[in-house]
């Protein structure tokens, strides 16, 4: 599983990165947001999204976490597949998208193309209690900071278990328990899931 790639970039338009890492270039599918903070700079570090199916192996890079963990928070999302969500971080910020799921603004999020109503109104019940309102800072966001968190996650979601349920579960130990070790995160985890 890939966290990131570093190196030069050999190549970017706004719909793709091209990172060269000691000779490999690695092709990422990119948002307009993260095309923004990229172009014009000769090295970066791009965080991936692997999408892995059937008949393909696609990546997709974000310039930072947030916006990764906001595009698989989008993917989860029931009829909202990749392409559709790097559509929507494609239109809004992560930020703003933060901010029209936790207000419900509807008509917002239909202003993307290729959101209806039933999709967009879909995507605001199933993250609206994923996102504090609060200050519009996801929780995913601010677990995700620990390496703890991140092991944890990566070691239930290999073992089948869905992201969104293994980071809401894993989140909860930490917020209760803020020291607890890798191991004991993923087996009180599973007690859990």
């Amino acid at each position: 599983m890939l966290e990131y790639v570093k190196g030069e970039i050999a190549e970017i338009t706004p719909a793709f990165v091209v990172i060269d890492c000691d000779g490999v270039g690695y092709m990422l599918n990119i948002s307009l947001n993260t095309y923004a903070s990229l172009q014009n700079q000769l090295s970066a570090k791009v965080f991936v999204y692997e999408a892995i199916r059937e008949d393909a192996y696609v990546l997709y890079g974000f310039s930072d976490k947030m916006e990764r963990e906001m595009f698989s928070l989008l993917v989860s999302v029931s009829g909202v597949g990749p392409n559709t969500a790097r559509m929507i971080l494609s239109s809004l910020s992560p930020d703003d998208l933060q901010a029209v799921i936790s207000s419900g603004n509807v008509s917002q999020l239909k202003l993307v193309k290729g959101i209806g109503a039933k999709t967009a109104q879909r995507i605001i019940v199933d993250l609206k209690d994923k996102i504090k309102s609060g200050n519009n800072t996801l929780l995913v966001q601010l677990e995700s900071s620990s390496e703890t968190f991140d092991e944890a996650v990566a070691a239930l979601v290999m073992l089948g278990f869905p992201r969104p349920a293994v980071q809401k579960a894993v989140g909860k130990l930490l917020k209760d328990s803020p020291l607890i070790k890798v191991e004991e995160a993923i087996k009180m985890a599973l007690k859990i899931l």
